[in-house]
Order: C-alpha cells, then structure tokens, then sequence
C-alpha cells in the first residue's frame, strides 16, 4: 500500500435527497421499522453469540444439531456451527415437500428466444435427485471438487444443488471464460468432473462451451479429470471423448429420482468459487456449507422481504457469487417463486427486461448497475425500449449489486422502473462476504441515492486507517468488518497464507477482515457509502480521491454522458493523473475538435462537481467500455490504455474487443 501523507481518502460528493420507505414497503414487512432495526443491531451487540444461534436455530434445517455457534481459537481461520451437520439441497428442497410450496412454481425458464418452461419444487427436487444419482455412478464423491460451466439455465441450477446433494463441492466459472481460465480453475481445484453444455445460447447466436473445456483441457495438467458430463443445449453436435465425455440424456437413464441428501459438516466446503486476484492468478473463495445457506436464507428474508407471493427476479448469471446465493441457493431456501434468464438485456431489443417483468409479473427485480446505465443509454436514444411502454406496476422491491450505483443512475431506476414507490436496496458485499452486508431495508431504511445506508444486523462495520484506528464520520477511509459472521470466506483454497494476507493483514491485529473497498459515512446519518476498491483511490497533488465520486460526476452530466470509468495513471507533476473513459448518449466524437470540445466542457463540469482537483487529464470517447460479457467493467485493461501499454491481459471474456482501439486516444 503506497504510503501518503494522509490515508484518509477525501470525499467531496455530498447527497442531500432523502426518501422515506413506502407505507406499502412497510406494512407487513419482517424489518417494518428503523427501531425494529435497531433492536435487531442491539441483539446481535448484547449477546453476539446467542443472536446467531437464534437465526441458525430459526432458519436451516439440521440433521445433526450444533451445539458450538462461534469458534475462534484458530483465528482468522474461524468456525461456526463446527459441530452441527446438514445438507444444504435438503435446505432448498426437501423441507418444502409436504408443505404448499411443494407444488409451487419454483423456477420461471426463460430462454433466450423467448420460449418459458416452469418447474415446481416438486418436480426440481426429483430433477436435482436423479441428476445426483448420475453423478454417483460416475463414480463422484463426498468431498470431490466438481467444475460447472454451465449456461444460465435450469439446468445449471440443478448441477449444483445435485453436487451440493451428494457432498460435492462445486465450482461454477462462468461461460465467458477462456480455455485457459478454465484449465487453472481445473488444476487448483483437482476437479475430477467438468459439467457443460454443447453450446449456449446468449443474444440469438450458438457460442461453444464443450469446445472450451476440451480446449482447456488439452492444455494439460488436468489429469484429474474422469468424466465430463454433456447438456445438449442446442440440436448442434460438438466432439466427445469416447471413455470420458457423456450426454445428460446417457447419465440420467434408468436414473431414480430419489437420492436421499448426505449430511455433511456445518464448515464442509459448499463451494469454491474463483475470482481475480491482483496478481493474476485466480483466488478460490471457499465458502462453508452452515454459515453460507444461513445467510443467503436470512438476507431473503430482510433485504428483499420476500412473501409466498412474490416473484423475485436476480438477473445475475450463476457463474458469479449473485448468481449462487440470490438464484441457485437463497430464493429456493425461502421457497421463493423467480425467473431465471438465459439471455441479454439487449436482445432482442432493449426493452427485454421490462418486457419480461410486465410477462411474468415480477415484484423484486435485481440487477447490475451497469445494466441499468447501458439500458438508460439505450432509452434515452430510442423510445420504443423505454421502459414506459410496459406494465411494471407489479414491481415492489428494486435491488443493485455488483458496484456502487452513482446517484443519476439512482434517481432514474427509482423514476422510470419504481414509479418513485418501490424501495431500492442498493446492496454491498462480496464474493467474499457470501451475501449482502451493507444495505438499505426495504420496509425501514430511509433511501439516498448512492448509498448503500447501513449494516445489517450482526454485520460490525466500520471505517478505519492503515492501522485499524478508527474514522470519523464524514472522512474517507478503508471498509472493514470487526467481528465475524457466518457466511464470510472461511480461506483461500490451496493458499490459507494469501487468505491472511489478503484479507486480515497484521497491521490491522489480523482478525479484522479488510473489504478492500474505501468508503465513507455520512456525517448527519453515519450512512456508508462506496468510495470504489482501495486501489481505485488516486493521489492527485497530495490530495486522495475516490474515482467512483469522479464518475458519478461525469455521469451526473444527464444530457450528454451515459456512462464513464475513472483510472488513474503516473504524472510527473501531480504524481497520478485522472483519466476518464467516456460513453456520450449521442454517440461518439465525429471529429478531435468536437472530442476536444465535449472534453472541456466535461472537465469544467467536474471542477464544477468536485473541485478542479478532480478534473481529468484524459478523457476518451468509446461507443462503450471494455466489459465482460457479464457486464462489468475491466479496469485493469483501462489503466493499461491510461498508461500507453501494451495489451497484455486476456481479452477473451470481451464483449467487444474492438472498443479498445477507440479508447486508445486522448483528448
């Protein structure tokens, strides 16, 4: 960590609209009252460990029951509910047969060309049973590490709560990825099964994954691997390794649909799940099996209010941490009726997410920023996918998660999809956190845009200094949270070295957990609010800025910008320098003098906005910015671009590569 004369990260964006919760959020809500918030907060302050028993006793079923809630004699390498036993598919299933849930639509299938099929919990639960059976005979075990590359279909929900059903412990990667992902994903994890599809389909073209795998695998190093098991997505045939390779249709018959769930340990491994490493080389988040399944249960619970009639909607694919506990895991604990989406927001055409909410009746809608802020763009420039055209009157709950939503973009979602009535929870957490730990409460938490207001109960976050001291409200500092809770990263797989590192660094006592975020709270509320990674804080001539606050700024630009990112790169006179990508509603720049006229007028608007501290250096125009096909946005190809590097990193989860030869240039 670069040492400055001030760790405090300076915040210069102040928010002063305020929105109270809606009566109707409120009525009948679980959490109806900031003093039902607070007594909830003083519980889990009271009596740490009697809160969590309550809500574990309360929210999971046990085949064998704990008696030890919290150990931490090895800290931070910490246990919870150590001594109880479970089966987390039996959380998601099998306690609803006998109850009205059983024949309720669990899953509503929406397949990129439009075609719905629905599963009842019923009906999933034999599914899931016979797709554990197969994986039995392939010889699959408790404990064995089983790689998912899956569409975002039915049927990669059903691969994972059958892993999760025999004691296997899955790792999903995402479609996106590269042969080469997928192969260091294979060799960490010693995986002894890969399940695929054929092909998917996304934005009405057939894009291979069977073809990845083999790919990946024949890279080597894989020896590990026994079967790879086949979905035929599609009618299109793809190439299969006599001995190895098998089609779903081969393993499932003579299949019975039963298979009775294998209990396992309370910190079993449910999960290892990879995510980027500044290095480089993939981390393996490893979630345990008890604290997981609680907390996804109980945040459906109080973020989103969830009620028998609800149909919730997560459009997060399963390859990502939203994905596993807000579609695979924690809306078929609740018994929740939702939609999954094979497709893209855009095709085809841009008004498919309203489209889909107005069909299927959604209530709680959650979704990416970055979704919301490409959809704006697209309505703002053609009004026939304005969301005005459809029916979003079922809509109750609106969620962000993945970033921080900038308020512009805030002020849009809660106009044009809530119709100014439907609470948004804009929701922080991590892969690492396992579920949401920051967040507003539908039914109780007065909203500001850009905020995601205030822990939730059991959840000890604070601000501090490099040193683990405390901030004052009002300043910017780094996220941490002081005690433990259930669902957190239990380590890194195969590395508990770089799991201490990475997130209890000693300089902080080592049984802090460090988010990695920076953030502030506001003075009036002690609100939080997400300043962006530590490592996205600048140091312009002394002075350290966040540049999340630079992008909300540009993007408060409503009638010319859609969307913008933020890096910084070295300066010779002020040490870094701000440089901006920018996405223009009217499309990029037709000529340098008219870049360099929209440049100035944009850096005069953040001097503006922030101070002419924050003005950028750079600013360049694409007609959007390099993400992956999952939406988020690559930032370390934008400060390689920042800094006249070469292209390096891989570029295969690129939705369109081509954007990065428009952002090369400076204006």
């Amino acid at each position: 960590m670069t040492k400055n004369t001030s760790t405090r990260i300076e915040s210069v964006l102040i928010e002063t609209r305020v929105f109270a919760p809606d009566a109707t959020a409120s009525a009948g809500a679980r959490i109806a009252s900031m003093a039902a918030y607070d007594a909830l907060c003083k519980e889990a302050a009271d009596d740490f460990d009697g809160f969590w028993a309550r809500q574990a006793k309360a929210n999971v079923t046990w085949t064998k029951p704990f008696t030890r809630t919290l150990d931490e004699s090895n800290a931070p390498f910490y246990k919870w509910f150590d001594d109880g036993e479970l089966n987390a598919s039996a959380n998601c299933l099998d306690k609803h047969i006998g109850t009205p849930v059983e024949n309720k639509t669990a899953i509503i299938f929406e397949a990129d060309d439009g075609a719905v099929t629905k599963v009842t919990y019923k009906e999933l639960l034999a599914r899931v049973s016979q797709f554990a059976n197969a994986l039995k005979a392939e010889g699959i075990r408790k404990g064995d590490r089983v790689i998912i590359y899956m569409p975002m279909t039915i049927e990669g929900v059903i691969a994972m709560q059958a892993c999760a059903r025999i004691g296997a412990t899955h790792s999903v990667v995402f479609g996106g990825f590269s042969a080469k992902a997928l192969q260091e994903r294979i060799i960490d994890a010693g995986a002894v099964a890969v399940i695929t599809a054929n092909y998917q389909l996304r934005g009405g073209k057939e894009l291979p994954l069977k073809a990845i795998v083999d790919d990946g695998i024949a890279l080597g190093g894989c020896e590990s691997i026994k079967s790879v098991l086949v979905y035929q997505r599609t009618a299109t045939a793809c190439a299969m390794v006599a001995g190895r390779d098998k089609t779903f249709a081969e393993v499932l018959q003579g299949q019975p649909s039963e298979c009775p769930p294998v209990p396992v340990g309370a910190e079993h491994p449910l999960f290892i799940l990879y995510t980027s490493g500044s290095t480089g080389k993939p981390k393996g988040v490893q979630h345990a099996t008890g604290g997981y399944l609680l907390w996804a249960k109980l945040t459906m619970d109080w973020t989103f209010d969830v009620r028998p009639e609800d149909v919730f909607w997560c459009t997060a694919d399963i390859g990502w941490i939203t994905g596993h506990t807000y579609v695979a895991y924690g809306p078929l604990a609740a018994g929740a009726t939702q939609v999954v989406f094979e497709g893209i927001p855009t095709f085809p055409h841009a008004g498919r997410f309203w489209q889909m909410i107005e069909k299927h009746k959604v209530t709680i809608f959650y979704t990416a920023p970055t979704a919301i802020r490409s959809l704006i763009k697209a309505a703002d420039s053609d009004e026939k996918v304005h969301p005005k055209n459809w029916n979003l009157s079922t809509l109750r709950i609106l969620g962000a998660v993945g970033e921080p939503i900038n308020p512009e973009a805030w002020m849009w979602y809660h106009r044009n999809i809530g119709a100014e009535k439907c609470p948004i929870v804009d929701t922080f957490w991590q892969t690492e956190t396992g579920g949401h730990v920051i967040t507003p409460l539908p039914g109780a938490t007065p909203l500001v845009p850009g905020s995601c207001t205030l822990p939730l109960p059991g959840i000890m976050a604070a601000i501090v200094d490099e040193t683990g001291k405390d901030i004052p409200n009002g300043a910017g500092g780094m996220l941490v949270i002081k005690r433990p809770w259930p669902s957190m990263i239990r380590t890194i797989w195969n590395d508990p070295e770089r799991f201490k590192k990475s997130y209890f660094p000693e300089e902080m006592g080592g049984t802090i957990y460090l988010a990695g975020d920076g953030a502030v709270r506001s003075a009036d509320r002690g609100y939080f609010r997400i300043t962006g990674r530590i490592d996205d804080v600048l140091n312009v001539s002394g002075h350290r800025l966040g540049t999340m606050e630079i992008e909300s700024a540009l993007v408060a630009k409503t009638d010319l910008v859609a969307e913008a990112a933020v890096v910084g790169r070295p300066d010779d006179v002020t040490g870094e320098a701000v440089c901006a990508f920018v996405v223009l509603k009217r499309g990029r720049p037709a000529s340098d003098e008219e870049a360099r006229k929209i440049a100035t007028e944009l850096r005069n608007w953040v001097a503006k906005e922030i101070g002419p501290i924050a003005k950028p250096k750079d600013i360049r125009f694409g007609e959007n910015l390099p993400k992956t096909r999952s939406g988020k946005i690559m930032r370390r190809l934008l400060r390689s671009l920042a800094k006249g590097e070469a292209i390096t990193q891989d570029t295969s989860t690129l939705e369109n590569p081509a954007i990065l030869e428009q952002l090369g240039r400076a204006h």
